[in-house]
């Protein structure tokens, strides 16, 4: 604590001119350079981070000059007040500033004309004494003002702090009140000085600045969602109904898929599904999901299927395929993780050769029942450099149908618990006579909307 102020103590000699008129000119030069900075700001009213600039530059501005006032101040001295004269204009710094003292012995105030003008009082009327003092302030912060009178008083401690007060006009202001206490030559409280700044422009530029930088980011977020969500629009299939692939031959499948997003305040996620038919006859059909959220997360997305469709359409096997995804995520600028399960489905023996990464394995659902496909070996993509794939194979029959998700298609449940909900709608799966019904099913049963993140699920039935 520093020490107290003493009635007897010499006052500190004055800083040397020289070095005053040197931060004087530092600061006219910064007050001249952020001024700049401010007409380059743009000036559209409906561009919030324009507008979030130009407040920030309006504190800044509004704190150098006080600051180049306060310096001019203390260089020249305090001016001499001859008797009678105005109070300082008002809206001018020296009349935001005002300074009182409060003798403890007599029970005297004093307080400057500046202080008057502050707290809106009758030059003419006498001064508050520290306990009349609070009948000004807001009663959320008479409190405060009680504490920090006490702890100046009694324990020596200085004083710091705002609070609000109300003016007789009943104008709100908020100020900044310092001070400490001036000891007799006993040790003893013999007054209380203290110095008050009306503080309310300086407060209401800085909440202006907050609200602004507020509304910044909403508009950065509500934008950020918009461009994730039509990316993810975009590099999805547009499953509207059921598709037949390959469209002609037997051992054909009918597909039908479905994206559940999250709720409208939740972030785009990295859920996706594909399905489309290969040069050679086959049939691709995938699900997967990357972590993260935001327009990188459906970058990264459109950047793995894009990869993933070229791959396949070379001929790639599932298991080969989901190496060089894992390679392709491993090197990226933005490293991610990311789950898969690719599919390819070969209509002329309707045999399906598959592979997975860290992803919900496939769904069989047979005469009524279901069961999880045996899974392969495969960690998630961008999880370890050179990671090899297994890759299994199952053969279907006509009926048969295969479902893929990823996860949080059955909130809350997630791993074992979401499998078995899903396997327990064999029976009413078996009674939908087309993908699209199975589809409606599962989402009516788990839900569409109010989710905390989005979800895929992608329906194949052997229908030939």
């Amino acid at each position: 604590m520093p020490p107290h102020l003493s009635a007897d103590r010499p006052a500190p000699p004055p800083p040397g001119r020289d070095s005053v008129d040197s931060l004087i000119s530092q600061t006219r030069r910064l007050r001249g350079e952020v001024d700049a900075v401010r007409r380059e700001a743009p000036e559209d009213g409906t561009d919030p981070e324009g507008r979030w600039q130009r407040a920030l530059c309006d504190l800044a501005l509004h704190q150098l000059n006080d600051l180049d006032t306060h310096l001019a101040q203390l260089r020249d001295g305090p001016p001499p007040v001859p008797a009678g004269s105005a109070a300082p204009p008002a809206g001018s710094l020296l009349s935001r500033v005002g300074s009182a003292e409060w003798n403890l012995l007599t029970d005297e105030a004093s307080w400057s004309g500046e202080l008057y003008q502050i707290l809106g009082r009758d030059p003419s009327s006498p001064a508050l004494t520290l306990d009349e003092l609070p009948s000004l302030v807001h009663d959320e912060d008479r409190p405060l003002l009680t504490a920090m009178v006490t702890d100046c008083l009694v324990d020596g401690k200085p004083i710091d702090g705002e609070f609000r007060i109300r003016r007789p006009d009943g104008e709100a202001r908020t100020v900044h009140m310092m001070g400490e206490p001036v000891l007799d030559a006993d040790g003893s409280t013999a007054s209380m000085w203290a110095v008050l700044r009306d503080v309310s422009e300086l407060r209401r530029s800085q909440r202006t600045v907050r609200e602004t930088g507020d509304a910044m980011q909403r508009h950065q977020a509500r934008t950020e969602h918009r461009l994730a969500a039509e990316l993810q629009e975009a590099v999805l299939p547009p499953r509207r109904g059921s598709l037949r692939l390959p469209r002609q031959g037997t051992g054909a499948l009918d597909l039908a898929a479905r994206h559940l997003p999250a709720a409208a305040s939740a972030p785009i996620g990295g859920h996706w599904y594909d399905a489309f038919d290969l040069p050679d006859g086959d049939t691709l059909l995938g699900a997967g999901d990357l972590t993260g959220h935001g327009v990188t997360v459906a970058s990264g997305m459109a950047t793995l299927i894009g990869a993933l469709r070229g791959m396949a359409m070379a001929g790639t096997a599932p298991g080969r395929l989901l190496g060089w995804l894992n390679q392709l995520l491993d090197a990226s600028d933005q490293p991610a993780l990311g789950s898969a399960v690719c599919c390819r489905y070969r209509p002329a023996t309707r045999t399906l050769s598959w592979a997975q990464a860290g992803h919900p394995a496939p769904l069989l659902f047979r005469d009524g029942t279901g069961r999880v496909l045996a899974g392969p070996e495969g960690v998630l993509l961008g999880a370890r450099p050179q990671a090899a794939y297994g890759q299994a194979e199952e053969t279907l029959r006509q009926g048969d149908l295969l479902l893929l998700h990823t996860d949080g298609l059955v909130p809350p449940h997630t791993g074992t618990e979401a499998v078995q909900r899903l396997l327990d709608l064999a029976p009413r799966l078996r009674a939908d006579r087309t993908a699209q019904d199975c589809v409606r099913t599962v989402v009516e049963e788990f839900g569409e909307s109010g989710r905390e993140d989005d979800a895929c699920v992608l329906v194949a039935r052997v229908v030939s």
